[in-house]
């Protein structure tokens, strides 16, 4: 049917609008965070693109929904408000007519936040979990951005450099304030570099410096002038990501009868599940009156898209916490919704509820 190929086309273009302007603004939130962790030193710079992307695979399944939702739901509030439903049912083709063009637009769509949810984004997670592990067990100076103040051992030792190479095998103006035994100590350094011992153990060797000695609450203080001060650095192993449930491929996370891995699982099977009746419920929700205000049926599904998404979250926690079975909430809160997609679709078709109708 020609009229409903133009109407696939129409919901691909305003969903490819949609879907750019969602991940521009969510990109550009991440990225800030990023930007702000590689200056604290918890990332490089260097993996900034590559954590970004793992955050972006993470989010898709949430993106690709309200992506769905919103592009079906303004394609047809376009077609009110430009009288084409009038055409529409004037041909002797009711509402529910809608439901085979928006299936076979919606279906490649959840199919793709199945995958998502089921593989992508745990696969992102653990390897975002499994980079923040490498990076909390570098040494303190491999921790180190030039021209910022960087806490080790709990914040019992502080470092800052002004420069460091790019191999972070030499730095140089170097300030380092640790507590040792109950006093303060401050060491400050033109120039420094990195050592390894024979047994393994690394030090950073400072050269041509003073070290300033005080306990707190005394006047009295130590001053040291050295032209090699040793600082011994600590560089753990790094431990292999934890295989939490939100890490978990969803073929691992059926045979996982844990609470968590069952909530898991739960909001894994709601997402797409979520998607399909959120699309469906874009068609009823999409009836604007043209002479009439236009930013009511937005504001209603809004409503709709916010308690359907609280509902899922508080049916996994639930579900993780023990206080709900599986079977019950894996069905519960899309039955839930259902209500409200056969309510309005028979408010769409009968021109009166019966308890409207007026007795004469």
């Amino acid at each position: 049917m020609i009229f409903e190929r133009a109407v696939r086309r129409e919901f691909a273009q305003a969903a490819v609008g949609i879907n750019v302007a969602l991940l521009a603004i969510l990109a550009s939130i991440l990225l800030l965070r990023m930007l702000k962790e590689a200056v604290g030193g918890r990332i490089v710079p260097e993996a900034v693109a590559s954590m970004l992307g793992l955050a972006m695979l993470n989010l898709m399944p949430l993106l690709l929904t309200l992506m769905l939702f919103v592009s079906i739901l303004l394609t047809l509030t376009r077609a009110y408000r430009d009288s084409e439903m009038v055409v529409w049912f004037s041909s002797g083709l009711p509402l529910t007519a809608w439901v085979r063009p928006v299936l076979r637009f919606s279906l490649p769509v959840v199919l793709a936040i199945a995958l998502f949810s089921g593989f992508l984004s745990p696969w992102a997670n653990y390897n975002t979990a499994e980079y923040r592990q490498k990076m909390a067990a570098r040494s303190d100076v491999s921790q180190v951005s030039p021209g910022t103040f960087r806490e080790a051992k709990n914040g019992l030792r502080v470092f800052f450099v002004e420069a460091l190479a790019e191999d972070a095998s030499h730095v140089g103006n170097v300030f380092v304030a640790s507590v040792q035994g109950g006093k303060l100590g401050v060491v400050m350094s033109n120039s420094g570099h990195q050592e390894v011992a024979a047994n393994g153990d690394r030090f950073v060797v400072l050269e041509h410096g003073r070290r300033y000695e005080v306990e707190p609450g005394s006047p009295e203080f130590k001053v040291m002038e050295f032209e090699r001060y040793r600082v011994r650095t600590e560089e753990k192993e790094a431990a292999p990501a934890e295989r939490s449930p939100t890490r978990q491929p969803i073929t691992e996370l059926i045979f996982d009868d844990s609470n968590q891995a069952r909530g898991e699982l739960l909001w894994r099977i709601g997402m797409p599940l979520s998607a399909l009746i959120l699309a469906l419920l874009a068609i009823p929700l999409s009836y604007v009156n043209p002479r009439a205000g236009r930013s009511a049926n937005m504001l209603i599904a809004v409503l709709i898209y916010a308690t359907y998404s609280n509902l899922l979250s508080v049916s996994q926690a639930w579900v993780a916490q023990g206080k709900l079975s599986f079977w019950i909430g894996v069905w519960a809160v899309h039955a839930l919704m259902l209500l409200p997609l056969l309510l309005l679709f028979y408010r769409r078709i009968a021109l009166r509820l019966p308890w409207q109708r007026r007795i004469v």
